[in-house]
Formats: C-alpha cells, sequence, structure tokens
C-alpha cells in the first residue's frame, strides 16, 4: 500500500475519533439527536477507512454501507454486527437531523455512542492486521 493511502486511512480514523469525542459530549449535554449523528459520522469514517484496505472509496453514504457490507461483512472480514451498526447509525442520523419529530432519547443516543466506539475499535483491530500482512 502506497504511503498517501496510508495517510488517508489515518485521517479518517483520527477524523472518526474526534467524532466520537463529540458525540460523546453532546450525550453529556442531552443533545441526543446530535449525539447520534456525530457518533454515525465517527462510524462512518472509520468504515471508509476500512474501506480504503480494500481498494475502495464510496462517494456516498448509501455507497460506504453497500460497500462496507459486500467487501467487509459478506466475506466475513468483519463482524455482520458492524454492518448493522453502520446501516442502522445512518438511519437514526437521518431521522434525527431530517425529522421534525424525532423519537431519538438519552438510551439512543448512549447506545448510538457505544455501537461507534465498539465498531472504531474492530475497524483499528482490521485495519491494523491488514497492513500487518502487507
Amino acid at each position: 500500500m502506497d504511503e498517501p493511502t496510508k495517510k488517508l486511512i489515518e485521517g479518517y480514523l483520527e477524523k472518526s475519533k474526534e467524532k466520537l469525542k463529540v458525540a460523546n459530549k453532546l450525550l453529556t449535554d442531552s443533545f441526543y439527536d446530535d449525539a447520534i449523528s456525530r457518533a454515525y459520522y465517527a462510524v462512518f469514517h472509520a468504515a471508509q477507512a476500512a474501506l480504503l484496505i480494500e481498494g475502495a472509496k464510496a462517494e456516498t453514504h448509501k455507497g460506504v454501507v453497500m460497500l462496507f457490507g459486500l467487501l467487509l461483512v459478506k466475506t466475513g472480514k468483519i463482524d455482520k454486527k458492524y454492518g448493522r451498526f453502520l446501516s442502522n447509525l445512518k438511519d437514526d442520523r437521518e431521522t434525527g437531523d431530517y425529522e421534525v419529530m424525532s423519537w431519538m432519547d438519552e438510551e439512543d443516543a448512549q447506545n448510538a455512542t457505544t455501537e461507534a466506539e465498539e465498531f472504531i475499535r474492530a475497524v483499528e483491530k482490521f485495519i491494523r492486521n491488514s497492513l500487518n500482512q502487507d
């Protein structure tokens, strides 16, 4: 893998962790919709990093979910629960961001941040293992 791609992967992971920190702050301050949104973006950026390991890049949110499922979940490289986390967080983010009457509460936001943290750890492990095989 070339150096620019490695740097891009590192950048996605840094951005992912930054979004997770913000999600946790928003959760603490009871901004549940926004905490879920930031948790989703944490997962989204981590997923983009994982896709780069596979030589893929998606141009849309739906594309990230689809490619992550096809290249990483269906192949068994990443546990299928992380595909569900990504897809569900995307849907929850859209509800929170676009629906006037959002039903998201503290428990939903806590679950979102917990799932995002677990997702990031799994992706980092996948990336570390993949890069060590090169």
